[in-house]
């Protein structure tokens, strides 16, 4: 039973692990309140506009065309998994796509519909032109902070760690990688990561031949 239905459930449970911990810090902590420390990792509330690990562009038209391609990814996606399964791909491959897309997936969340069921938010100030942020601890479903495709992605994981003092380049005491990410993120990268890693026990060649798939499973 499990074997037959893990896709299901890598999905289900990242996503319910994503969503819970935002929606703890969202409605638990302010906006930029650092949540706790343990070595190089600490808990900093942010809201992403962007994309994933922070990065941001532009106004809310870039942020709509974002969103829009990031639903066809999805779906896209979605849809290489089902065909993946229907020709009998390495298991394995098949979860780590499973992770990849749930991450997608619950960064989406985030961004369609967050700003309308959480009372505020960062939002777009058309009179500056730029993402201003709010202050106090949110509420959810007691009324949005804005409209479809303009809620923010939380994040509040954050790696700090720096060059050492003699790392050349104007590189000493800076910090390695600033971006704060989430769950979903680390999901999308470490996936990544082991495509790479096991490339060759995992992927058969078919399985990068998107046209041999479609035409495998459309008959």
């Amino acid at each position: 039973m499990i074997k037959k239905y893990y896709p299901f459930l890598i999905v289900f449970s990242v996503l319910f692990l994503d969503q819970s911990l935002k929606f703890w810090v969202k409605c638990n902590y302010a906006l930029g309140e650092n949540i706790f420390n343990f070595g190089i990792l600490r808990f900093d509330f942010v809201e992403n506009p962007g994309m994933a690990f922070g990065l941001s562009f532009g106004g809310l038209t870039s942020k709509y065309i974002l969103g829009v391609f990031r639903v066809f990814a999805v779906f896209f996606i979605g849809k290489y998994i089902y065909l993946l399964i229907k020709t009998g791909a390495h298991k394995g491959f098949v979860a780590i796509m499973c992770f990849v897309f749930s991450g997608a997936l619950g960064n989406i969340i985030d961004n369609l519909f967050f700003g309308l069921i959480f009372s505020s938010g960062t939002s777009w100030n058309s009179d500056i032109e730029y993402w201003v942020g709010y202050s106090g601890v949110s509420s959810v479903f007691v009324g949005g902070y804005s409209g479809f495709l303009e809620g923010c992605v939380v994040d509040m994981i954050h790696l700090e760690f720096y060059w050492p003092s003699w790392a050349p380049f104007g590189l000493k005491n800076t910090e390695i990688f600033p971006p704060v990410f989430n769950f979903a993120d680390t999901c999308i990268s470490s996936s990544v990561f082991f495509v790479m890693l096991f490339y060759k026990k995992l992927v058969r060649k078919e399985d990068l031949n998107l046209a041999m798939l479609f035409s495998n499973t459309v008959k």
